[in-house]
């Protein structure tokens, strides 16, 4: 799907979580060498990432008992701490060249957050940045967590965004290494949420937020 705003769009489905890291690897590789910035969306199976800044601290459970409940645990190069990506969360994967935004990683974070606050606010949702904490909270719970990774000025990883998630996963960490309850769409609605009209307006706010005509 080409669109208009500068960007190729990608629905990549359920897609095992390495496998999907070794394809933004590639993806990267094209935006870099001039290619169409790439948005990617996506699910996993259960798994746990844990980014640069993490620590055993985050894990309430030891690695040996969390992947006998079936839980992958990865290691990777994106900022932040422990992320759980499980079924029901939409996964968003931008693939951006910041030399066409500015080359500002803050503004770019910040941005992320403000795609998903429109997001959720068009599902009847009122969700917040809270300034020094990374994502997105409705209230006092966060819904939708952000970590990214650049690679000469080219960005992966994203954003995932609690949508009919099975929460009682996050009792296995401390999100983000916070001390925080985690929320869903559905938690809040009181229903589950369509994922394809979530991914319909996950697409226009990433065209109204980074058009670049």
């Amino acid at each position: 799907m080409d669109m208009k705003a500068g960007f190729i769009v990608q629905d990549w489905g359920l897609v095992d979580y390495k496998e999907a890291f070794e394809r933004q690897k590639q993806g990267v590789s094209d935006v870099m060498n001039g290619g169409r910035d790439l948005l990617i969306l996506c699910e996993h199976p259960p798994v746990l990432t844990l980014g640069r800044m993490s620590t055993q601290e985050s894990l309430l459970y030891s690695r040996q008992e969390i992947q006998k409940r079936g839980l992958d645990i990865i290691e990777v190069d994106r900022g932040g701490d422990v992320t759980l990506h499980a079924p029901g969360q939409l996964i968003i994967y931008p693939l951006f060249n910041l030399n066409n935004h500015g080359k500002d990683l803050k503004l770019f974070m910040e941005n992320l957050e403000e795609v998903a606050v429109d997001l959720l606010k068009n599902f009847g949702i009122l969700a917040i940045s809270i300034p020094g904490k990374r994502g997105v909270f409705a209230g006092s719970q966060k819904i939708v967590s952000i970590g990214v990774g650049v690679r000469k000025w080219v960005t992966y990883h994203g954003l995932g965004i609690n949508a009919n998630t099975d929460l009682s996963l996050f009792n296995l960490i401390k999100p983000c290494g916070l001390d925080v309850r985690m929320t869903s769409i559905k938690e809040v609605l009181k229903k589950p949420v369509d994922m394809d009209a979530l991914k319909i307006e996950a697409v226009g706010q990433f065209k109204k937020h980074f058009s670049y005509d």
